[in-house]
Parts: structure tokens; sequence; C-alpha cells
């Protein structure tokens, strides 16, 4: 074993998340070990107890408990993408530039390792390089069930211009969603705060969001304040809409747990809309059954941000994928019906 280290964070490392930098100092060392060292109190930041998700800004001092030798390292995760895999991931890309790379992120291709997941967006980078020297990085994620646009950084620099961005909310998000029922009204807005339930998994799997009226919220341990504007853009009778979602804060889990909290689980959500959930449709919760697909029916559409480097602004927009032109085809719905931005009279 290792001694305990005392480490600057160097000026070109900062403002990024702790587990991120430990894993390029350290490559041996897993998330699970790094977040129960943090748990513990044994990895510090500037003397103070810090969270995984901590971001650690240049000058700073993270103290490293003592970890294994190398030749105790386990064995490292293959590194290669499969000639498959690469083809599958380079098809997915909709915009690149010599700073950003955008994915049409497929529905059930998860964005980083977990629970069970051995292939993710992150483990795929190496085969977005495009000649450049290094893999992209991630500034955002997405669901793993949820489709659409999803960011990559392709230098550092870039990656921290983009990671500020998104945290000061500076980038716009459109969503379209297939729910349950007709949401009334047609263009509203939900404010009801969000807090993670009890006895969800280590590493976040089974994780879910309970909703939470906007007036308890401050007397909630752990709850947040969560907002997110909806427009009713399409219906089938009463049974199903089609719904943007613009969300104004970044919560876990927000516009599945907001859609469900207002009674209109998004389709194939089995996590916010089961058959018991009370809803405007027909008793269906998040299936409607026929032809139509039970998988999630949430699709990020279009991402607007300032470029890193240029500083213009950027739309990235991504079709729907399979299962989801499926049902549109089924309810006669085509992309071009829906105003690019259904938001853009509230800015």
């Amino acid at each position: 074993m290792s001694g305990v280290q005392l480490i600057t964070v160097q000026a070109a490392d900062g403002d990024q998340r702790l587990d991120r930098w430990l894993r390029r100092m350290f490559p041996h060392v897993s998330q699970g070990r790094i977040e129960k060292m943090c748990r513990k109190g044994e990895l510090r930041v500037d003397g103070g107890r810090v969270k995984a998700a901590s971001r650690v800004m240049a000058g700073q001092q993270v103290r490293v408990p003592p970890l294994p030798d190398s030749e105790h390292r386990p064995a490292p995760a293959p590194s290669r993408v499969s000639e498959a895999d690469a083809k599958m991931i380079r098809d997915c890309v909709i915009y690149r530039d010599d700073h950003v790379l955008a994915l049409n992120k497929p529905a059930g291709l998860a964005v980083q390792g977990g629970s069970g997941q051995s292939r993710h967006v992150d483990g795929l980078s190496p085969a977005l390089r495009f000649g450049s020297e290094e893999n992209p990085r991630l500034v955002h994620r997405l669901d793993k069930d949820t489709s659409g646009v999803l960011l990559l950084a392709r230098t550092r620099q870039a990656a921290k211009g983009l990671t500020a961005a998104f945290r000061h909310r500076s980038t716009r998000k459109i969503y379209w969603a297939l729910v349950a029922g007709v949401p009334t009204p047609y263009l509203g807005e939900i404010k009801t705060g969000l807090v993670k339930a009890p006895g969800h998994g280590r590493q976040g799997e089974g994780e879910k969001m309970i909703a939470v009226h906007p007036a308890e919220v401050d007397d909630t341990p752990g709850a947040k304040r969560a907002h997110t504007v909806y427009a009713t853009l399409y219906r089938v009778a009463g049974r199903a809409a089609w719904v943007a979602m613009e969300p104004v804060t970044g919560r876990t889990h927000q516009l599945r747990a907001h859609m469900a909290a207002i009674g209109h689980p998004i389709v194939g959500d089995g996590k916010y809309g089961g058959s018991g959930q009370e809803n405007q449709g027909d008793g269906w919760g998040a299936q409607l059954g026929g032809v139509i697909s039970k998988k999630l029916h949430l699709h990020a559409r279009r991402l607007s941000f300032e470029h890193p480097e240029t500083k213009k602004p950027i739309t990235v927009t991504a079709p729907l994928p399979p299962h989801m032109q499926d049902s549109w085809s089924t309810f006669g719905w085509t992309e071009d019906l829906a105003a690019d931005d259904p938001f853009e009279e509230l800015q």
C-alpha cells in the first residue's frame, strides 16, 4: 500500500469533479472505492470532507489515503472498442467541430458506468477522437433510457466552459415526450420540489424522487426546489399527448417525476408511471397498450448553448429514436408539426 499523499490540483486540472480528477491520477481506483473514501472522510480537499461529485479547483490540496500498489491493482477493463460499437457510436454524431461534439444518444445506452453497466458512452469515447489525442469528455448526463442530444467536449478548455454553462444554467434544453392523458392548461409550469426516496442502492440503482409541495420544501430534509415549463402540442382524444418540456432547474429525474406528479406520467416510465399512477388517461398508467412501445418516450430534442471558444450561439437538434418515431406515426404526427421552440414567447 502507498502512504497518505497530499496532491495539489494543477491549473490545467482545476474545475472538475473530484472523482474524475482522481481516476485520471489513479486509473486503477474504482468509482465505488472513491465514494467509500468520501463517505468515511478519508478523501479530503483542503482538510474538509467532500463528496465524489464535489469540484476541485486549481491550488487546492487533495488528501489521498493509502491506495493499493500497482501489483494489487485489479485488472484494467479492456479499453478497445469493438468495430461494431465504434460504428454505432460514430453514427450517433450529429454535430462536430474542433472543440465540441454532440450525439443523438440512443435510448438504452448508459452515459457512464455504474451498477451493472459495462457498455456506456464514456467507455466508447475512444471511438470519438476523430484524430484528437484525447477522448472527448462528458459535460452533462441523460438517463439511460432517455434519448437525444448529449454534448461532449473535445478539449479540456472546452469542457471547463461547457461544464460551467450547465452549472450556471446558461444552456437551454427542450425535451419531447409522450404522456398519458392530456395536461391542462396546455401551457403551464410545475414547481413541486423533489427529494430522494429512502432505500436506493449504494450506486444509485433504484433511485427515485418524490414530489414535495413548494410550501413544504424548506421543511423537508434533502428536498430541492425544481421548476419545469411544459407545452401540450398535440393530443389523442383524452388518452395521450405530445408534450414539450424545458427544465429550468436540473434535478435527478426531474421531468419524469414532475409529469407523474401532475397525473400525466411519461409513457414507458415504469418507475414513475406504474398502473396505479393516477392520471387523466383511461387507466394504462405508463403504458398505452396496443402497438405503442413500452420503452420510455422521453427525448432530448434540442440543446442551445454558447460555443466555449467562438462564443457564438449553437443549437443542436436530434431526430426522434425509432420507437418514438413509430408511436408518432401511429398517431399521425410528424416532427415538423412542432415549433422549434414552443417556449420562445416566454423568454
